[in-house]
């Protein structure tokens, strides 16, 4: 496991940039050469004892990351937790897993017979978090699994790295609201998740957030290669509680929204 919560994060942003061409251009438009400060990653996996949240959250608790809240989601069948660093100005960390057995036998054997091919020892490996997938995978067995949950879909055909990053608008120095990060945007040619609006949340539940819909990259799977939504950005404002200090939680209901952002159809 990472020792160092800097080259851990250096490290899943390689490879996520790698899965996200648009994200160093987003990345350029908006920091316009000064540093980002990320809010938070996001990452996938399924309720799986091999696999489950608690394996890959070990990797941050090591290095000193803590829970700090619980979430459900009741439609995609998810259950979720974020944890942070002391030093707030580390990324939060969100990790959601699929509730698997909620699902059809064809899905929970899929997911199993997909899981029992990871090697234990990878998952505690330093680079588990950034590794990919660990399996073989056929489009039907890709487009069976989509049928019924784009999740499990997303997970098989990506295994294990960051979902997305986040760019904290609270940082940003050319930008005082989330409208102005759309607008700048929508304006640069990047198409944002509309599913609930734009914008989810609201200044009254102390998080405003938004994304773009997630690029489409050719995957390799056993029989073909195709080209299938693979990871997305999004945008972060946080609003002072009554102490003053900035929210540092989640809103289940935008969340819920944010995860579509990977949908096949968006």
């Amino acid at each position: 496991m990472h020792t160092n919560v800097n080259t851990l994060f250096e490290a899943l942003w390689q490879d996520y940039i790698e899965m996200t061409p648009s994200a160093a251009k987003v990345h350029q438009l908006l920091s316009k050469g000064s540093a980002i400060i990320n809010d938070h990653i996001a990452l996938r996996t399924f309720n799986i004892a091999k696999v489950n949240l608690e394996v890959l959250a070990k990797h941050f608790e090591s290095i000193g990351y803590v829970a700090c809240g619980d979430y459900k989601f009741e439609a995609k069948k998810l259950n979720a937790k974020h944890f942070e660093h002391p030093d707030s100005t580390q990324p939060k960390v969100f990790i959601s897993e699929l509730l698997v057995e909620e699902f059809s036998d064809e899905l929970q054997s899929t997911v199993k017979g997909l899981i029992e091919q990871i090697d234990t020892a990878a998952t505690t490996a330093d680079d588990f978090l950034y590794s990919g997938r660990h399996w073989e995978l056929d489009t039907k067995t890709y487009e069976a699994l989509l049928a019924e949950s784009e999740y499990a879909a997303w997970v098989a055909a990506f295994g294990y790295r960051a979902n997305h990053f986040t760019v904290s608008i609270n940082h940003l120095a050319d930008y005082d609201t989330i409208f102005e990060v759309n607008h700048a945007l929508k304006a640069a040619g990047f198409v944002l998740n509309a599913s609930g609006g734009e914008v989810k949340g609201t200044p009254e539940v102390l998080l405003e957030q938004s994304s773009t819909m997630a690029d489409k990259i050719s995957v390799s799977f056993s029989d073909a290669v195709i080209n299938i939504p693979s990871c997305f950005y999004e945008f972060a404002l946080r609003y002072p509680k009554a102490d003053g200090e900035l929210y540092t939680g989640f809103v289940a209901a935008s969340a819920d929204k944010i995860f579509e952002s990977t949908n096949v159809n968006g």
